[in-house]
């Protein structure tokens, strides 16, 4: 997540903590901001997209897929990005995106069991990401 977002998010949450000071007092206003910091260090643990490239699959968050199953895989500028995750978008897809970053890959998929036509994964590294993934089908 950006700093930005983070101070946002952060500054919307001390209104509340202020709020508590002025209507409970000293106490209630430092255990909200302990908690509050907590919550905004727990925020930031958990919505860091891990993604992760062996020689057998690709895993990203919680998902994974073996490499024998990825068609191409596609290098997204930021404006083909917004198109594919708005009105291109295909509501089978697996999307592991974030709003705030407008680069991505599209891997495209191949296997017939599976109805996904495609993993969009938001990362600042694409180009790198997509030359891994293509080096690593040959």
């Amino acid at each position: 997540m950006p700093l930005w977002l983070m101070a946002l998010i952060y500054f919307f949450l001390l209104s509340v903590v202020l709020s508590l000071w002025v209507s409970l007092g000293n106490n209630a206003a430092l255990v909200a901001l302990v908690i509050v910091t907590a919550l905004m260090i727990l925020l930031r643990v958990k919505t860091a997209l891990v993604i992760e490239v062996d020689e057998l699959e690709v895993r990203v968050g919680s998902a994974h897929i073996e490499l024998q199953y990825i068609d191409s895989t596609h290098v997204l500028t930021p404006q083909e990005m917004k198109t594919i995750r708005t009105r291109d978008a295909d509501p089978a897809a697996y999307l592991a995106i974030r709003f705030w970053n407008a680069h991505g890959v599209k891997l495209e998929l191949n296997d017939h069991r599976d109805s996904t036509p495609y993993w969009l994964i938001t990362t600042k590294k694409s180009q790198e990401l997509s030359k891994l993934l293509n080096s690593l089908k040959v």
